[in-house]
């Protein structure tokens, strides 16, 4: 599948304060239920969307790659579109939690709906009959009995966990791109070699890796 590096136009709309106006800036997309502006990470409030390097089973046998269609429902969502977003204050990882809306269309609500995303019941149950629509017509991630973003992220954690450094298991790397790192779930993990006379190091968390200065990869960058 061809990938290429995509940016939205993006407005933001900060709700910590009335007296602060709303920002625009370029928006990149980082993965189906994440993206950058001006620097700072929004994640979508209350959804979980299958990893970039994630495959889903099909209906009939066999597996798609649902991280990848679900990130390119994000950029699809908001390719073109006047974006805005509330301010839910911080996660763990400094991103901003926030509702995004697209033309007046929520995409939270979208990535669920349309089986891009599963409700992250265990932060929110803001989406779960979204969910239980999807789930009934058997969209996207819901045609075939499937591991879960969350279940994928843990397994592909304890596994690359036991071989790494230290237990330490997120690679930061340098590149012509800057300074990215890579979680055991990307689909750029194994192929990234760390080389500690470049600079390069290992990570025990993405909160580590974030407040050291790199980030998390672009889609398709």
């Amino acid at each position: 599948m061809r990938k290429s590096f995509f940016k939205v136009l993006f407005c933001v709309v900060l709700a910590v304060s009335p007296t602060i106006e709303a920002a625009a800036g370029t928006a990149l997309v980082i993965d189906g239920d994440t993206i950058e502006v001006d620097g700072q990470n929004y994640r979508l409030h209350g959804i979980d969307a299958p990893e970039a390097g994630q495959k889903c089973s099909r209906a009939n046998g066999g597996t798609w790659k649902c991280g990848d269609t679900a990130t390119e429902a994000l950029v699809s969502l908001l390719s073109g579109k006047d974006v805005q977003c509330d301010d839910r204050g911080q996660d763990a990882f400094n991103r901003t939690i926030a509702v995004c809306s697209a033309n007046g269309i929520e995409i939270n609500r979208e990535m669920v709906l349309k089986g891009y995303a599963w409700a992250f019941r265990k932060f929110s149950e803001d989406y779960v009959p979204e969910e239980d629509k999807a789930r009934s017509e058997g969209l996207g991630i819901w045609q075939a009995s499937t591991q879960t973003a969350e279940a994928f992220r843990a397994e592909r954690w304890a596994v690359a966990e036991q071989v790494s450094p230290k237990g330490c298991p997120i690679k930061g790397n340098i590149s012509r791109n800057g300074r990215i790192y890579h979680t055991p779930w990307s689909p750029w993990y194994k192929r990234t070699k760390i080389n500690l006379n470049k600079g390069e190091r290992w990570f025990c968390s993405e909160a580590e890796a974030l407040q050291a200065g790199w980030r998390a990869p672009y889609w398709g960058n």
